[in-house]
């Protein structure tokens, strides 16, 4: 047989052919989609390579008379259907009589560009409806339920590794929040936290250190169980610590690190406070309330509060001791310079943070499991990190400001 027709037998493409193909394209979608050229040719040219990969390991090629005899020799083919963004295509994979031919290429590329196209848009909470809708719209591809969970299921072992991987010995400030979500369990509909913890590195960039799911609502004694995990995975040193006003916060912190700095978020406090006054006077308490927390120093603030406390205490008791009894935490911020003070006194980057988590799992609704919140966080996350790649504004300041005020404790 001639190299000419040997190269037809493998079904590679030639430059005629191909160029037979161009003549008859009319518009950009003659280039894509099932019926495309690319789609056409692809099944070929991958044909061709797997003749070319069984020869290799055979040892002969196709009709060379050194394959007589040799032990093991071609056997056929089978069809098999490969997932592009090309459409489903079939391909003739070759067989030997052996049985030993596996194709390496087959192996390493088996679906991988659909399957990184479904993890993106599963990270973006697209619902597994709209990923089979936009799949079988663009790229030709029928993908069940059951295939889309399944090749989301592959990054599991991603997530495990992430949650539990080492963390850096000194966080200078973290964030503690946590956000709700739906779970069915036995048949019933739950609301169920989820705690996030959110850092700022010795460089100054943020890090979400992970995710934990919780069935019994948001508590101190979980927190206590998250902050023993970040001890347990290597973290020796919290400077700074901000949360909102759950009850027994401080007490769990303290247990696990015990000379970290807690500042009770002002925003979660307001909210707080607003829920006992009327409407008609929000806006003049909030008035006189902003000198409390926008004072230059603790000792004006601390001025401010008990002026406030004489005009309004007699009438809004509650909301005047939320402030009193918890000032300690609520003033923590006034110890530091304004750089520092603007980054802790809320919890602005944990609400941005969350705020993009609930873009994503807003189209969900219900969760099945546990894992499947995890796995879904997970992959937002990762979404989300990319654009973290820029320490926070005036990092070298803080970090200059945080050195002095903690010395010895900041690494320099």
């Amino acid at each position: 047989m001639s190299e000419e027709e040997r190269k037809r037998d493998v079904h590679l493409p030639s430059a005629e052919e191909i160029q037979e193909e161009l003549e008859r394209v009319e518009s950009i979608d003659d280039f894509f989609g099932r019926d495309g050229i690319f789609g056409r040719l692809f099944a070929r040219t991958v044909e061709g390579m797997l003749e070319a990969e069984l020869s290799e390991q055979l040892g002969y090629e196709k009709y060379e008379a050194k394959g007589r005899n040799s032990g093991n020799s071609r056997n056929g083919k089978r069809k098999r259907q490969l997932q592009t963004s090309a459409g489903d295509q079939e391909i003739k994979v070759p067989r030997d009589r052996n049985g030993e031919f596996q194709s390496t290429l087959l192996d390493t590329s088996r679906s991988s560009e659909l399957e990184q196209k479904i993890l993106a848009l599963y990270a973006k909470g697209t619902t597994t409806r709209d990923i089979q809708e936009t799949l079988a719209d663009i790229y030709g591809v029928e993908i069940s339920p059951a295939t889309i969970s399944a090749i989301t299921d592959k990054v599991w072992p991603l997530v495990e590794e992430w949650q539990n991987r080492p963390l850096a010995s000194v966080y200078p400030i973290v964030f503690l929040d946590a956000l709700y979500l739906k779970l069915r369990s036995e048949g019933k509909i739950e609301n169920v936290a989820v705690y996030v913890v959110l850092a700022v590195d010795v460089d100054g960039r943020k890090d979400v250190l992970g995710h934990w799911v919780s069935d019994g609502g948001e508590g101190a004694n979980f927190w206590l169980s998250v902050l023993s995990d970040l001890q347990n995975r290597g973290v020796e040193e919290i400077l700074i610590v901000c949360v909102d006003g759950l009850t027994g916060f401080s007490d769990a912190i303290g247990a696990i690190f015990p000379q970290t700095i807690v500042q009770r978020c002002i925003i979660h406090q307001i909210r707080h406070t607003l829920r006992y006054i009327i409407w008609g006077e929000q806006k003049e308490f909030m008035r006189e309330l902003k000198r409390v927390y926008q004072a230059g120093t603790r000792e004006e603030a601390e001025a401010n509060l008990q002026v406030l406390a004489e005009k309004w205490g007699g009438k809004y008791p509650a909301a005047i001791r939320s402030w009193q009894n918890n000032w300690s935490e609520l003033s923590a911020f006034f110890e530091f310079p304004a750089e520092i003070r603007r980054l802790i006194y809320t919890n602005n980057a944990m609400e941005a943070y969350n705020r993009q988590l609930r873009k994503v799992t807003k189209n969900k609704g219900l969760f099945p499991t546990a894992k499947s919140i995890r796995k879904l966080l997970y992959l937002a996350q990762s979404d989300i990190q990319k654009s973290w790649t820029m320490p926070i504004p005036r990092w070298a300041q803080i970090r200059n400001q945080l050195a002095i005020r903690f010395e010895g404790r900041f690494p320099l």
